[in-house]
């Protein structure tokens, strides 16, 4: 009864483990600059620009959409606001056409590059737990083990800059360039940099808390 429990803990330790490293964020901030005289609150903006330059058209709605959740109604996404209808070569026309607008800030997410490495994991042993109630049992314990083999596995390294600019004074307030390994989607990849970031700014003191 004893050994059945043991083994029954052992078990559930590896799946509360399991769940643990599954349900942690895979993205990191490599690099990140704010302007030391700005800091934001949460009256300041009233109308944000969110715009994903993503290769993808699905991909990049997907990822305006998750990033216009984080603005609490503030946001407006660059798809529906600049339309077919406008002609985006003219930079003139934008810069006139968001501060007409009364935009305060645009948000701007950019993939930078996907680097792809080859990762080998060596082969791992695992022990059977040792008893030492008589000789047979030790012995057969400490003998018999199991093992997984080496392997090699690919992950995909997303790199992603991330800008926020303020439309009113016209320049750059804060950027940052972070890190995500084999993102489950578009969606989770914009949840876990949106998470990142605005706890990053909260405390370098850019967002008031």
């Amino acid at each position: 009864m004893k050994k059945l429990q043991y083994h029954k803990l052992i078990l559930f330790t590896v799946f509360s483990l399991t769940v643990f490293a599954n349900s942690c964020s895979s993205t990191s901030i490599v690099s990140s600059w704010r302007d030391p005289a700005k800091q934001i609150h949460a009256s300041d903006w009233k109308k944000v620009l969110v715009v994903a330059l993503l290769r993808n058209e699905t991909n990049r709605r997907s990822a305006e959409d998750e990033m216009v959740k984080y603005l609490h109604g503030k946001g407006i996404t660059s798809y529906s606001y600049l339309d077919e209808n406008f002609n985006r070569k003219d930079e003139q026309a934008l810069r006139n056409k968001i501060k007409k607008d009364s935009f305060d800030a645009a948000v701007t997410m950019r993939l930078i590059d996907v680097d792809k490495e080859k990762v080998y994991t060596p082969q791992q042993y695992y022990m059977y737990p040792m008893y030492y109630e008589d000789f047979i049992t030790y012995y057969y314990r400490n003998w018999m083990y199991y093992n997984i083999p080496g392997n090699y596995t690919i992950t995909k390294k997303f790199i992603i800059e991330t800008i926020i600019y303020s439309i009113q004074d016209d320049k750059i307030i804060w950027s940052g360039i972070t890190e995500t390994y084999d993102p489950k989607g578009v969606k989770r990849l914009t949840n876990e940099i949106a998470r990142t970031l605005r706890n990053k700014m909260q405390q370098e003191g850019f967002i008031e808390k």
